[in-house]
This record gives structure tokens, sequence and C-alpha cells, in this order.
């Protein structure tokens, strides 16, 4: 079988300087992600690198037996984070297994929830976690040079954002101390608000279920919520332009720097954003519905638009083992052997996996990491594709803008790009940004994308106030739709968490769960090699990366490594989940107060 990408690393020449570097745990992400690192100092490149993660997600496992209308509550555990992304893509899931479709209203208040948590998640996590990567003290450690050439160089938006020169920009990025990075934590305080106002709590929805939401509509409710997506809105007018200018001027400062963390266009986007007009769950139906989200799923490969079909991307999704610790489920059951259309359901699809653990001694050349390897299998080369997310927003905008589909007047795709329109707001006249699909999948253009489409999520949300402004006026206010839960059934949800691709997939025998399997974005693209020998998306983009740094060996900090890594939003996560396997049973105790001996 052909790989996808160069599966071994650069060998090493006389000439070479080979160090081994390592980065376990990296930090400003969420959960448990090592790199491990060979880098040929003397070539000024990463010549090999390795993706770990030493926790165990058990959802799997322990969402067997139970109620299926529990799985967005317990899914949504999964994360600290995004676990409403969870709870969300669960939700559709159910829809489909019960058969039921929710009301208008209540599809599009659970869309400006999670427009909201687009704002917030991607906002702290650009400039309160990532942005620190380009801030006035990491660029002085790593690139002084670069920093004196920021101080000389002007900011060509400083009209609109404020800041005159790049080096004021690197300043206000600094952490606790910088202005923007201090307005950035503001801006996640209302953003989080906004979520709450539609889903009850953050980060756990409270009024999310199968069949719709328990919000209750009110035009007090969708105001309070405009109110701050306006200010949100004039946020972005400035947000935009100064990234455009930071991002930019490390290409002009560092030529070549468009190879760090570039890797080949695979990219894969599950859709978000349900239309009413045309979602109902219906998996015969699904390739309508889908291609009738407001954003668009698709899957690049070097480029080009493969599918934006959903069945297509569903029934091609497999998941491969190789370098994780796991045995085999290939002689296992089959939960599903055909889909609703009477397609035939691979053994290694989500719907047919089975977990088996297997703990081991971290050993490169064999076994390292707890993360599986899902693969698009692409039925045109017979390729099995390590397909990246690449953070979310690039694959998002990539699919978007390739397809054409949405057209809603805040946001257009054209084909080769995708416009958003802001209205004016309270300091700041109408604005329209336009994202065009860029030359490379890279670091830089990731960060990029994530910065546009927080303006998309806003642009989006103010189109979906709009509509649920109409259902409640119009006196359509029912939120939820009675369904019974079949004693037999499947269901899939796809969606977009913050960081990328999520898909739940559930399998329903005697009414209760019988197989269950949530994928989120980052085992995507925190994977290990596969049996095939491919590296998973980390691997891949940090192997190779050149070294721009200018510290040598001994004061090395790996910022260029870390840009790379971080352009992904990496998010393992964020609870361990044990898995005791063969009827053992943990038993724990504890007292209330130190001193008391427990009898």
């Amino acid at each position: 079988m052909a790989t996808t990408t160069a599966a071994h690393p650069e060998e090493a020449t006389p000439s070479s300087k080979l160090v081994e570097m390592n980065w376990d745990p990296i930090t400003r992400i969420v959960g448990s992600l090592g790199i491990f690192t060979k880098i040929d100092f003397g070539k000024r490149k990463v010549a090999e690198c390795h993706s770990t993660s030493s926790i165990f997600r058990g959802y799997s496992i322990f969402m067997k037996g139970k109620d299926p209308r529990d799985a967005h509550f317990i899914t949504s555990r999964i994360c600290g984070i995004c676990g409403d992304n969870h709870a969300t893509c669960a939700t559709y899931a159910q829809n489909m297994a019960f058969g039921v479709r929710p009301p208008a209203i209540a599809e599009w208040i659970v869309n400006l929830g999670e427009a909201a948590e687009y704002m917030f998640d991607h906002n702290i996590f650009q400039d309160n976690l990532v942005g620190v990567d380009f801030c006035e003290n990491m660029v002085k450690e790593t690139n002084p040079g670069v920093w004196e050439k920021a101080t000389k160089t002007a900011a060509p938006h400083a009209e609109q954002h404020g800041f005159q020169k790049i080096s004021d920009i690197m300043t206000a990025l600094n952490p606790f101390t910088g202005s923007f990075y201090l307005e950035t934590l503001q801006v996640s305080r209302y953003t989080r608000e906004m979520f709450c106002l539609m889903e009850g709590r953050h980060v756990h929805p409270s009024t999310l279920y199968p069949g719709g939401v328990g919000t209750v509509p009110t035009v007090q409710l969708f105001t309070d919520y405009i109110v701050r997506l306006m200010k949100y809105v004039e946020f972005m007018k400035k947000v935009v332009p100064l990234h455009d200018d930071l991002f930019d001027f490390f290409y002009e400062a560092l030529p070549g720097y468009e190879e760090v963390g570039r890797r080949r266009i695979l990219l894969g986007c599950w859709g978000s954003f349900n239309n009413p007009d045309v979602c109902d769950y219906t998996y015969e139906k699904m390739t309508d519905w889908g291609r009738g989200m407001f954003v668009t799923p698709g899957v690049v490969v070097d480029g080009k638009l493969v599918t934006t079909d959903l069945v297509d991307i569903n029934l091609n999704i497999r998941i491969l083992l190789g370098s994780s610790y796991y045995d085999d489920w290939q002689n296992s059951e089959t939960f599903v052997k055909k889909d609703p259309l009477g397609n035939p359901v691979d053994q290694r699809h989500p719907w047919n996996q089975s977990t088996f653990p297997k703990p081991q001694k971290r050993d490169f050349k064999e076994k390292y990491t707890w993360v599986m390897s899902p693969r698009w299998y692409d039925q045109r080369t017979k390729d099995y594709l390590a397909l990246d997310t690449g953070g979310g927003p690039i694959a998002r905008f990539w699919a978007t803008a390739l397809a054409g589909l949405v057209d809603i007047g805040y946001v257009k795709a054209t084909g080769h790009s995708v416009k958003i329109y802001l209205p004016k707001t309270a300091t700041k006249p109408e604005t329209e940004f336009e994202w065009h699909i860029p030359k490379w999948s890279n670091a830089i253009e990731r960060d990029r994308a994530r910065t546009y489409f927080q303006a998309y999520a806003a642009a989006c949300a103010l189109h979906f106030a709009e509509q649920a402004l109409t259902e409640l006026h119009a006196g359509r206010t029912k939120t939820w739709n009675e369904f019974k839960v079949p004693e037999e059934a499947i269901g899939c949800g796809f969606h977009e968490a913050v960081r990328g691709v999520l898909s739940h997939h559930v399998v329903i025998r005697n009414h209760k769960i019988a197989n269950y399997h949530p994928y989120p974005p980052t085992p995507w693209n925190a994977n290990p090699r596969d049996i095939y020998g491919t590296p998973g998306p980390y691997e891949d983009a940090v192997q190779n990366t050149p070294i721009f740094e200018e510290n040598g060996p001994d004061k090395f900090k790996g910022i260029d490594i870390m840009r790379a890594v971080r352009s992904f939003d990496p998010c393992l996560p964020c609870g361990v989940h044990m898995y005791l396997g063969n009827g053992k049973v943990l038993e724990t105790s504890h007292s209330p107060m130190f001193g008391i001996p427990h009898k």
C-alpha cells in the first residue's frame, strides 16, 4: 500500500551535528503531548520527529452499556476546553439514531452557541497561548536580529489596529503585561457569556439535548447576545489586520520561513453550523444536508477538493494501528456491515472499532503513544491519507472556499477565497475581509486562518441571530421535539470542534449503547506512524522543518518547532480515564480529615 508522505527521516551525513532534543510535555497547550526530535545543527533542520501522548482515552470502553440519551452529557467531559463541541456532535449522532429533527429555532440557538465557542477559544489560544511565540520576549531570546528589524519596520495597517511598528505588536503580546494580551483576556470573558446565554453553562452545556434545547428564546436573550457580538465584531476589525502585519513580517524578516511546519496539503473538514431548512438528520439525506452547512465539509488533497459528501467522508474513515499501544480488532465483532444506504462498512471504521488497550514501554521503533492513527481512505489512489485539520480554520476555509456553496450575505465562498462582511460598529466603519487560499499549508498560514475564522464565526453569528429572531417573531418558539429510544439503531454525528474534525459514531442494541467512538481533531493531528510507516501530521510537519532560531544547542529553545506544533492548536484530553480490564475493580477510600485513621 502506498504511503502519503515520506515515512523515514533524512539520513545524517558526516558533516551533520545530530542532537536529540525533546519537549515533554509541550507547554501552552491542553493535555499531555511530547515531541521527540533529532536536530541536525549542521544543516539547521529537524532530521527526525516522533509525537507521543502518555494518556489513554477510555470513552469507547465505558460508554458501552450506557443509556444512549446520556451520550452528550458523558462525552462533553472528554475535554474541559471544547466539551460543548463533543456534546453538540453527540446530539447530532443521537438525533440520527433516535430519528428526531429539532425545531428550527433550536438549531439556530445551537449554532449561536457554537459560534461563540469558536470566538472564545480561538481568541484565547491565538493571543494568550500561541501568540506568546511571537511576542517581544520570545523573539528577543530566539531571534534578536528579527527583533532589531521589527523595531525599524512600520506596521502597514497601523491605522486599523493602532500599533505603529511591528515591534509594538510584539510588545503588546508579552504575557501578563502586553496591552493586546490583556485585552484578549477581557474578550474571552464576554464571548464565554455569549455561549452561556445560548447553552446555559460553559464548557458542559446544561440546555443541550437530543431533539433540541432547553433554552427559552426571548427577545432579551438574543439582544444580550447581539450586544456582546457587536463588541466582538468591532474587535475583529482590529485583530485581522494586526495579525496580517505580524505574520507577513515573519516571511519578510526570515526568507524561507514558509517551510516551517509545512507539509503536503492533506486537509479534512467535517462541516459546521447545520442549516435547519435542509438538515433532517437522516443518513439517507446526509449528502444534501451536509452540503447545506454554513461551513462546508470536504477533503482537500494537494489543493484539490476531493469530496464534499458526508456519506463519502464517513464511509472512508479508517482507524489504523501501528505505533500505538493497542491490540488489533480485525477479527473482532462486526457491529455494522452496511450503512443505511446499503454501502459496505469496513472493519476499521469507527462503527466497528473495538478498543483493546495494551500498555507497554515506549519504544520509537515499535510502540510509543496512546494515540491511534485515523486515516481517510482515498478510493482514487488507494492511499490511506494522514489528513490534518490545520488547527481547524485552515481546513474549514480551504474546503468552504473551493466548494463555493456558502453565500449568506455576511460570508461568501467564491471558489478561490472566502469573503467576510462585517457591518458598521460603534467606532469603526463596515469592513470586508477576504481569506485567500494560500500557497502552503504551514505554521504561519494555520495561525493566520485562525484569525480570519474568528471573523467568519462572528459574521455567521449575525446571520444566525437574525434567523432566530425571525422564528421568534413568527411565534415558532418550540425548542424541543419528543423522541423514543429505538431498540436497535446506528447514528453518526459530524461537526467541527474548535481544532477541527469531530465525529461521533454510535451503535444501539437493546436500547443501550453497544459501541461508541468519538474522534476529535487531535487524534487526527497527533497520531504516530501507522502500519504502513506513514508519520502523523505533527511528525510530518516538524520533520525536515528548518531551524531559524539563532541559539545553538546549549541555549536552544526550539521556537520554530513550537510554532509548527502549536499552529495545529493541540488539545489532548484534559482528564485521564483509566481502564483496568479483566473485570478488575479498583477500590479507594479517603478520610475527610488528616489524622483520622480509616477502618
